[in-house]
């Protein structure tokens, strides 16, 4: 049965805010409360395994899917890469890797086996080799001589029967993907920049790929909280300010499911990686949120990341018998329901009873599962399934979907009778996500930070005012890096100076 158990949300305590920091970080250590120790905070599937961390350009950081709230007849996929990109990290921005295979992979009869794969491959191109910069001036178009960095992709769809491929049809080619929004100076219309990435393909689709918001949200401030004492700052959006590059996609429910009768699909994403050989290994693995996150440990992160979902039994005991509830029961004394935990197979492995099931005799494995027949909300409930709102997790995954505070829930024993209403007081994105495809917030610009205030006006750097300025944008922006840079020489050789006067002085 699914359950339909009224949430409000208000009213979080300090004590619930530290459990879901603890889901979400998935590195509490105890024997007992004063045994614990500061760690490193993580999301949803951000730097969530050994290896992944050490390349984020290859690492899924989160997967969403639900049926088009503008477009019903459709299902919209989003998958992020890259995690904690910092707005004005350049010179070098973020770009998707050359040498990989980004696929959303799509089983539709339960059989824990690929029967699509959509395929994105990208290719960057430099135009200027010559200078260090991402953008030579102002940009106002994709094609814009001034975008000196640039990134295309194709997108191709495999056709899979019992995981072996039959063929494969290119839907796009050499799509342009939006930037990085490096800042107003150099993207002072950077919607224009978005739209202008949105391709529609000809079977009544669309496919994106560029930069976005990050639209996970959560406190993961735990530890912080932990050591300052003071319980009552909670609420804090530790992602908000941060960006990730997005691919969306958007696809006919007739194209992913297996019939109308038959419309629950599972979906997952992966990440190839080319070998100095040529041969591609997957390096990342993602369905549901904070599975790899904090459902395996570490013996098993980078085997799963490596793994498919067919061969799931091997990670069965995880689900059956986590961990997080018996370290929230030895650190906060909240009792952990009795295993095997069941109610956590059908949410991660199975697909819930009369909601998003694939097959009666369907296999076990780990993957997003989205029943397309269920229409979306117009007033979305953030904790979806738990708050009697069908059309969200754990049926697929929206943008609005509070996970954090639905999988606490689940993991503590909602589905089993054991009622709570825990939540780390993150309620939602710091940004409004949009009403039409691609869905996602726009990306948090470089040039975030407020305009220096000289003598009553408005200044900015050299750099700044040569790709606003009017005439030769090149020529401006050269003079401006010149007296960039003299400035620069100036202030070493008196710091030179100074040092050899001191160097002479006795003492």
């Amino acid at each position: 049965m699914t359950p339909q158990i009224s949430r409000s949300g208000a009213g979080r305590k300090g004590l619930v805010t530290l459990i879901c920091g603890a889901l979400a970080t998935g590195g509490i250590t105890a024997a007992s409360v004063a045994a614990l120790e500061p760690g490193v905070a993580s999301a949803s599937s951000h730097r969530e395994a050994p290896l992944i961390s050490g390349t984020p350009q290859y690492d899924n950081t989160d997967l969403y899917a639900f049926v088009s709230p503008d477009k019903p007849d459709t299902t919209t996929i989003v998958s992020d890469y890259i995690p904690f990109e910092e707005p004005a990290g350049g010179p070098n921005f973020y770009q998707f890797a050359d040498d990989a295979q980004y696929d959303i992979h799509i089983d539709n009869n339960g059989d824990a086996k690929d029967d699509l794969i959509f395929r994105y491959t990208f290719n960057t191109k430099i135009k200027d080799r010559n200078t260090f910069l991402y953008n030579t001036g102002v940009v106002d178009s994709l094609n814009d001589a001034d975008l000196n960095v640039t990134q295309s992709y194709d997108l191709d769809l495999i056709k899979l029967k019992n995981g072996r491929q039959q063929y494969k049809t290119r839907i796009a080619d050499n799509v342009p993907a939006a930037p990085s929004d490096v800042g107003k100076a150099s993207m002072p219309d950077y919607a224009k920049l978005r739209s202008q990435a949105i391709y529609k393909t000809s079977n009544g689709g669309a496919t994106f790929a560029g930069q976005a918001d990050d639209p996970f949200f959560a406190d993961l401030r735990v530890f912080d909280l932990l050591y300052g004492g003071n319980l009552s700052e909670v609420g804090n959006d530790t992602l908000k300010g941060y960006n990730v590059n997005t691919i969306a996609l958007q696809v006919p429910n007739s194209l992913i499911r297996q019939s109308a009768s038959r419309p629950t699909v599972g979906i997952y994403a992966t990440t190839q990686r080319r070998n100095a050989q040529g041969y591609y290994a997957q390096v990342s693995r993602l369905g549901n949120p904070l599975v790899n996150e904090v459902v395996n440990p570490q013996k098993d992160k980078d085997k799963f990341n490596a793994s498919q979902p067919k061969d799931d039994a091997q990670f069965l005991k995880n689900v059956t018998n986590p961990e997080l509830p018996k370290l929230i029961e030895a650190i906060y004394h909240i009792k952990a329901p009795s295993e095997p935990r069941n109610d956590l197979v059908s949410v991660f492995l199975t697909g819930v009873k009369g909601l998003n099931t694939l097959q009666p005799q369907a296999k076990p494995s780990e993957m997003l599962r989205l029943n397309t027949s269920i229409k979306p909300t117009a007033k979305p409930k953030r904790l979806g399934v738990l708050d009697g709102d069908n059309a969200g997790f754990p049926n697929g995954r929206r943008l609005t979907d509070d996970v954090i505070d639905e999988a606490l829930q689940v993991m503590e024993g909602e589905l089993v009778g054991s009622k709570n209403d825990l939540g780390d007081a993150v309620d939602k994105n710091d940004k409004s996500f949009e009403k039409y495809f691609p869905y996602v917030a726009e990306p948090t610009a470089g040039s975030r930070g407020k305009i220096a205030k000289a003598a009553g006006s408005s200044t900015k750097s050299a750099l700044g005012d040569a790709l606003t300025g009017s005439g030769d944008n090149n020529t401006t922006l050269i003079a401006g890096s010149a007296a960039a840079g003299a400035a620069g020489v100036l202030l070493i050789g008196t710091g030179f100076g100074w040092w050899r006067r001191r160097m002479r002085r006795p003492y």
